[in-house]
């Protein structure tokens, strides 16, 4: 199936034209209204430096339903000893530089600098958000993403100090439960999220639940104020 060219309009094709490896588009810019709008339609952006810009939509789709989320004992553990403390929205520019360093195991990155001031720019609006994770003063941990209507399109994470980038995603995924959030998707499978409960699911079904959780507004602004307390607990 042949790859679809993006006109000037931030408009996409219909997902089920994607090919078998989930590529659907080429084109097209990184501004907030062509991210926002892939988003509502289940594609996301996903390149290397030098190439165009590639959209993508696989089926099946990786997702994490918040009910579903696995935590280790160990990981209780950790999280009641305080070692850590964890914020949101804090150091979005911080979380995705740290994200975008290369791990051991690869020789660059996906998150161009085009793709960081993108989402930057989308955090200004209120779309996108961090999660970090602090020991002492040190940034040792945390992830981004994208929120629309009551789904979180989780983009990338770090840890530079073990068990931190688990404990930034279990405390994210506690507290959207708590705010009745459908799903965190996590778009490709990784062992590391299938151990904290995320699984596959067809993308006719990524689909449907996308569009029933895009009928609830979206919970933009500062997430420290919105998301930083339980229900019920003022914000500090």
């Amino acid at each position: 199936m042949p790859v679809h060219r993006l006109p000037e309009a931030p408009l996409f094709p219909p997902t089920d034209r994607a090919a078998r490896s989930g590529l659907l588009a080429v084109g097209g810019d990184l501004s907030p209204g062509r991210l926002l709008a892939a988003y509502r339609e289940g594609i996301f952006p996903w390149f290397s430096e030098g190439e165009p810009i590639l959209w993508w939509s696989p089926d099946p789709r990786f997702v994490l339903f918040p009910g579903e989320l696995r935590v280790s004992r160990s990981m209780r553990q950790f999280l009641k000893k305080g070692a850590v403390r964890i914020t949101f929205d804090r150091a979005f520019r911080e979380v995705i530089a740290a994200c975008r360093r290369p791990r051991p195991d690869q020789e660059g990155t996906w998150i161009t600098p085009e793709m960081q001031e993108a989402y930057c720019a989308l955090h200004e609006y209120g779309y996108a958000h961090s999660v970090e994770v602090w020991h002492g003063d040190a940034l040792v941990g945390g992830l981004y993403g994208v929120s629309l209507g009551r789904i979180f399109f989780g983009e990338s994470m770090f840890s530079s100090l073990p068990n931190a980038s688990k404990a930034a995603l279990i405390t994210l995924v506690e507290r959207l439960r708590e705010r009745g959030f459908a799903l965190i998707d996590c778009q490709v499978e990784t062992a590391h999220l299938a151990s904290l409960g995320a699984r596959p699911i067809p993308r006719r079904e990524f689909g449907a639940c996308l569009r029933k959780s895009l009928r609830h507004e979206t919970l933009r602004g500062d997430w420290e104020r919105l998301l930083g307390s339980p229900p019920g607990r003022p914000p500090i």
